[in-house]
């Protein structure tokens, strides 16, 4: 059993690792046995300190890049590439929100976020293909893509963009997994409901009456995150191809 959900002698690379859920899918992969787990995020100087934070519990790397550029994408890529030839694990975790009122939702807070939370896996998957499949000659490499349960029920804040985006997501998953599984690497994703975060501020700073929206009665804590991320990237998940795996303490079904 302990071999089945074991990350042994693995790579990771997970995007917007630096805090939030990426950090803490970053820590469970450690825990979990991987050789090296890299973290990248836009701003150096968070990514350096949560490696550096995270090498306690085995090898983290801090690899900064702006992956909502293709120029930004390539520069991960490349960065990863002198540090690896191979890679296991994929997470597209790096994500934006604009919330605003309809009538004045500007075009630049839909690009910016279709773009990262979209466009981004797709895009950065594809670049990241070679090593992917290098590992996959061995045994299946996994990709996890970071949805939301913004993308499966209706949330009542007006964060267009972003619900569009993780609905998008969820769709595109399935296409790349009946794709990808040619070559033996397994996409799936995962939707999170509240786990408190800078993005999700809410369940941040107020978490107590968040919980009272939930039907688990509290919000989502980092081993809640890691094992669902844990059991996708290991031999446990093998089998589980374009679907999305919601963590949310039951709120789609309350909604």
């Amino acid at each position: 059993m302990n071999d089945l959900f074991s990350l042994a002698g693995r790579t990771a690379l997970v995007t917007g690792g630096s805090r939030g859920i990426g950090r803490m899918i970053a820590a469970g992969f450690l825990k979990a046995g991987c050789r090296a787990v890299y973290i990248s995020a836009r701003k150096a100087e968070a990514c350096d300190k949560t490696a550096a934070e995270l090498s306690s519990l085995g090898t983290c790397v801090s690899l900064p890049a702006d992956v909502s550029t293709a120029d930004g994408v390539q520069a991960l890529v490349d960065a990863y590439a002198k540090h690896e030839s191979t890679l296991d694990i994929l997470v597209n975790n790096a994500g934006a929100a604009w919330g605003e009122s309809f009538d004045t939702f500007p075009e630049k807070g839909w690009d910016k976020v279709v773009d990262l939370n979209l466009k981004t896996p797709f895009f950065l998957t594809k670049a990241l293909i070679e090593p992917l499949r290098k590992a996959a000659a061995t045994r299946p490499a996994k990709v996890i893509n970071i949805a939301s349960i913004d993308g499966i029920s209706v949330n009542p804040q007006e964060t267009y963009s972003y619900a569009a985006s993780k609905a998008g997501l969820i769709q595109l998953t399935r296409r790349m997994a009946l794709r990808l599984a040619h070559d033996n690497i397994v996409v799936s994703a995962i939707a999170p409901g509240a786990f408190a975060s800078d993005m999700n501020r809410v369940a941040r700073d107020h978490g107590d009456e968040a919980a009272k929206r939930i039907p688990a009665g509290r919000i989502g804590v980092d081993d809640d995150m890691a094992g669902a991320a844990i059991y996708l990237a290991s031999r446990a998940g093998d089998y589980v191809m374009g679907s999305t795996l919601v963590v949310d303490g039951g709120v789609t079904h309350a909604r």
